[in-house]
């Protein structure tokens, strides 16, 4: 996948990949007000759009009218905006299209967690992420392994196990603005 060297690295929207519950957006809020810049959650935009919650959309509309929802807005997005803090919801990536205007007008940030880690957050988890419902462990864990190899293609993985939001964001801003310095030389 080519980097688009046309938008400078620093005024790349920043997109946050990983499974559902890894923290994106807690993290991506945190990032983005130590970044100055605007944070946008995917799931949220849509939410506001439609005037009704994820799961309301899946039951009354279908997964496939969000999925359509959900790429219109992140290609739009990557095309067309710049220096914002975005986070996806777990299943976008799984979109090529969106994959591919990510990676090329973007930097993708994979946010990691361990599956031991993941259950954890579980009971939190479970109500609101329509996609869980009705599947046995099992099955999340297999569908968790699934979406971290759809995660494979990113610009840097960061590893968010036994960390704290704060410490995860920190770690990205220095990461990001390292980066930054030695690029723009």
């Amino acid at each position: 996948m080519k980097i688009n060297r046309e938008i400078p690295v620093r005024q790349r929207n920043i997109v946050l990949i990983g499974f559902m519950g890894v923290g994106k957006t807690t993290i991506g809020q945190l990032v983005a007000k130590k970044l100055y810049r605007d944070f946008i959650d995917v799931d949220q935009e849509i939410e506001k759009k439609y005037n009704m919650t994820i799961p309301e959309m899946f039951q009354q509309k279908g997964e496939a009218f969000f999925r359509q929802a959900e790429k219109d807005y992140i290609v739009d997005l990557c095309e067309h905006t710049q220096l914002k803090i975005v986070s996806l919801g777990g299943g976008a990536f799984k979109q090529e299209e969106i994959k591919r205007a990510c990676l090329k007008h973007c930097t993708v940030l994979f946010l990691d967690l361990s599956w031991e880690n993941w259950k954890q957050r579980l009971d939190i988890l479970i109500e609101n992420r329509p996609v869980l419902h009705n599947r046995t462990l099992d099955e999340m864990k297999e569908l968790f392994e699934e979406r971290r190899e759809i995660y494979s293609l990113h610009n840097s993985r960061v590893e968010t196990d036994h960390l704290e939001a704060e410490e995860v964001a920190n770690y990205i801003v220095d990461t990001l603005k390292l980066g930054w310095d030695l690029y723009s030389k």
